[in-house]
């Protein structure tokens, strides 16, 4: 399976693209769409400078060993919305993370739990600098996994980051 573009555009819009490497919220070297690493496994490191076609690149690359991964950990059928909000989850916590999470059991188990939403939302650091931007992605991860259609529009001014989407079937 594949991240549709509407995935591919949610984790752009979180991550952003910054094309001079810059310390993350725990230090860590990151450059492009959130890399840390490039794709022959080497870190980021201060005073690195990408252009905005090798982000893209970077992205690409990046982004399939995170389809792969969430593909390989999957023990369920999921809908398009459904793997793309775990590749999202996965791009941002690490596939690691994954493997550990009561999530990735719940949608193993039953892929139509309700409960996953809450497993989304268990994911932010709270009292944290950046809490307010991380419940916003989880919630935008939940909206997308448990949308009743495929297809999600991505608007502007809500989420407090310029992005709104909104479920066609029920718009």
């Amino acid at each position: 399976m594949k991240i549709s573009q509407v995935g591919i555009k949610l984790i752009q819009i979180f991550e952003s693209c910054c094309l001079q490497a810059y310390q993350d919220s725990k230090g860590v070297w990151t450059v492009g769409w959130g890399n840390t690493h490039y794709e022959n496994g080497v870190s980021v490191t201060k005073g690195d400078v990408i252009t905005q076609q090798r982000a893209d690149e970077l992205f690409s690359m990046i982004l399939g060993r995170f389809e792969s991964g969430v593909e390989r950990r999957l023990r369920s059928d999921v809908t398009q919305g459904m793997f793309d909000a775990l590749v999202s989850f996965s791009y941002n916590v690490g596939l690691g993370n994954l493997d550990k999470s009561t999530l990735l059991k719940k949608v193993n188990a039953n892929p139509n739990d309700v409960s996953i939403r809450d497993e989304f939302m268990r994911w932010v650091n709270k009292g944290s600098s950046f809490e307010k931007g991380l419940t916003r992605r989880r919630k935008a991860e939940a909206d997308l996994y448990i949308g009743s259609s495929e297809e999600i529009n991505l608007q502007k001014n809500s989420l407090g980051l310029g992005l709104k989407y909104t479920n066609i079937s029920s718009a």
